[in-house]
């Protein structure tokens, strides 16, 4: 017998369960599939209910139906056979409190104020929606009345700004500065130093014409070939000029 067999002989073995333990267990596995049974046959009953109810719908003269408070599975539902039925699903509400589903034909859809009225929990009917729509005409002509207050205030600036520098352009000095050093550079210099000075706006200008090289390519070579010519030329006359300068220099040493 090895170590191995040591140390597994020397464990407590796992408890064996009685048969009481394997009853319960085996009641509480029974208990979970009827719980899960009831839950589908509830579901199945409730989307019947849905389909029944869809389908009168369609039939009448409403826009919309609405549900009581559901939990998420149950809204899933509503959706799912809504969209299957080509109507228009939205829910509504604090979810585990009285979030609910209400259902549309797509010729009656929804508008903004419904929407906004539902989901602030005020509901919908005639009332609410005359409420609504008053509320959004004034929020529609605060935003012009905000609109149009920013288009003037924007002029107004504009035309205080242009106000601001034609008066800047008009203001005179109050005391006469060329009188004022006068005594330094004298009257003539004086007024040629405080002549008006005006910057030229050509400048460093090139005009595009002079940029433009009108030469062929064989006359461009050939100014290149002249302009090598030239340079060793030059260089030949320096070299003579030194050799006859170090050759003078030799004949007149004693």
């Amino acid at each position: 017998m090895d170590l191995l067999d040591t140390i597994l002989n020397a464990m407590d073995a796992p408890p064996a369960n009685n048969e009481q333990q394997k009853t319960m267990i085996k009641k509480q596995r029974e208990m979970m599939e009827r719980m899960q049974n009831k839950q589908k046959e509830e579901l199945l009953r409730f989307r019947k209910y849905v389909d029944e109810r869809m389908g009168r719908f369609a039939k009448d003269d409403r826009q919309s139906i609405e549900f009581q408070p559901l939990d998420k599975v149950h809204r899933s539902v509503i959706h799912e056979i809504a969209e299957n039925g080509g109507f228009i699903a939205m829910s509504f509400g604090r979810e585990d409190v009285d979030r609910h589903s209400v259902v549309y034909k797509k010729e009656h859809a929804p508008g903004e104020d419904e929407v906004t009225a539902r989901r602030n929990g005020d509901g919908w009917n005639a009332e609410i929606a005359k409420e609504y729509a008053e509320r959004r005409r004034e929020r529609l002509a605060q935003e012009q009345s905000d609109k149009e207050a920013s288009i003037s205030e924007a002029a107004n600036c504009t035309s205080s700004s242009t106000s601001g520098d034609h008066d800047s352009s008009e203001v005179k000095p109050t005391t006469n500065y060329k009188a004022k050093y006068a005594h330094l550079i004298g009257e003539s210099a004086a007024l040629q130093a405080a002549r008006k000075t005006e910057t030229n706006q050509s400048y460093g200008f090139v005009p595009s014409k002079n940029k433009k090289d009108m030469r062929s390519i064989e006359q461009t070579l050939a100014d290149i070939q002249a302009k090598k010519r030239l340079r060793l030329a030059q260089q030949q006359e320096l070299e003579q000029e030194q050799q006859a300068l170090e050759a003078t220099t030799s004949t007149g040493d004693p």
